[in-house]
């Protein structure tokens, strides 16, 4: 089961760091292909990478 709060905060939190980066890849003037195409690649992988580490799931209440 994937708790909902903390995906959205594990979701949001990535937003905000994809955003950084695309800020950053805009002054670096890099071509529009890779100011795309990376922040997109991060947060799928961020994400997938939270997924497997087992962030998202929620632990059962004894």
């Amino acid at each position: 089961m994937v708790s909902k709060p903390r995906l959205a905060l594990g979701m949001l939190v990535l937003a905000a760091l994809a955003g950084g980066l695309l800020a950053l890849l805009i002054a670096l003037d890099v071509g529009a292909f890779w100011a795309k195409t990376l922040p997109l690649v991060f947060l799928a992988g961020g994400a997938a990478f939270a997924q497997s580490l087992g962030l998202f799931n929620k632990t059962p209440k004894d």
